[in-house]
């Protein structure tokens, strides 16, 4: 019994040293840095994880019309004036006679295009006159044209088109000079308003690879007018129109190019050329005119201009008719 008591009192005594021990090396400072030193990772987990790929979806938001209004028109308007003056002294020593001249110009043009269709309607006005000392007033230019054009797309670059032109001037024309090139002692009468005038129809293919050139090819009747029947005796040709008669009607084929850009910011090119060849007589009377217009902006409102026109009909004239003009002057240009 003894021997049992005893054995148990070392047992116990021993668990409390341990205990007490223990809770002494709790008490001290550990150096944590060199704990994870040689720290030893846990191996990975062995429950599987669980992931969710992202998914997107297009979502369609109702979305309101907004108030807008579409235009399909382009629109552009030119007027220009020009005006010159001059006088001298009756004794000025290097001679001179005084004139004022007066020139000016409209041009406007507006292109509805919504595909297919396109529709483009051109308006240019020339008038000039001049009043030199001791000879009275004089036309230095003087031209009407109205063009329409209806087309539709078949193609990138050509559409099927009708078009309708109309020519002809503001007053009365006359020739200074004889034939021989003298000076004619009273000028006499060579063409009006509508005398001659042109009316022309038109139906063929455009091609128009680009917005500021554009070419027709078509065939057309013209029907030319010369209301005045005296004219005539001044103009034998009568404009190809049978004397007796105010209107002609031709059917010919007839190939229009145009060229309209800007070359520079401040300088704009207009170009036309027509060519018309009657089905009805020889080659000889297929007609030619260029008319071309180059405009360079000094400021806003003062331009120089340059306008010629190239002209040859046999049915007004056997030879190559010109006329060429100069201006510096106000211009106004909208948009």
């Amino acid at each position: 019994m003894l021997k049992t008591t005893r054995g148990l009192f070392i047992v116990l005594f021993s668990g409390f040293a341990l205990s007490a021990a223990a809770q002494k090396t709790d008490s001290l400072k550990v150096d944590t840095n060199r704990l994870n030193k040689y720290r030893i990772d846990p191996g990975k987990n062995s429950l599987p994880g669980i992931y969710r790929p992202i998914q997107i979806h297009e979502e369609h938001i109702p979305v309101e019309m907004l108030d807008y209004q579409v235009s399909y028109w382009t629109k552009s308007v030119i007027f220009g004036l020009n005006f010159s003056q001059s006088a001298f002294t009756s004794n000025y020593s290097a001679g001179g006679i005084s004139a004022i001249a007066l020139g000016s110009n409209f041009d406007f043009k507006a292109e509805y295009n919504k595909k297919p269709m396109d529709f483009t309607t051109e308006t240019n006005l020339l008038y000039g006159i001049s009043k030199n000392q001791g000879q009275g007033s004089r036309k230095t230019n003087d031209r009407i044209f109205f063009d329409n054009k209806l087309a539709s797309q078949v193609s990138k670059k050509w559409f099927f088109f009708g078009s309708l032109t109309f020519e002809s001037q503001f007053s009365a024309g006359y020739n200074y000079s004889n034939p021989d090139g003298t000076d004619a002692q009273s000028p006499y009468l060579i063409s009006d308003f509508m005398s001659p005038g042109y009316l022309t129809e038109s139906l063929g293919f455009e091609y128009k690879p680009n917005k500021w050139f554009d070419l027709r090819l078509g065939t057309g009747t013209r029907q030319t007018f010369v209301l005045d029947t005296s004219i005539y005796h001044n103009q034998p040709a009568n404009y190809g129109v049978p004397i007796g008669h105010t209107f002609y009607n031709q059917l010919a084929l007839q190939v229009v190019a145009g060229i309209d850009k800007d070359i520079t910011k401040n300088m704009h090119l207009n170009v036309r050329y027509a060519l018309f060849v009657p089905y009805i007589q020889p080659l000889a009377y297929t007609s030619h005119r260029i008319d071309a217009i180059l405009t360079a902006k000094m400021t806003r409102l003062i331009a120089f201009t340059v306008n010629g026109t190239f002209l040859y009909d046999k049915n007004t004239s056997t030879a190559v008719q010109g006329t060429e003009g100069i201006a510096l002057g106000v211009i106004y240009k909208f948009p």
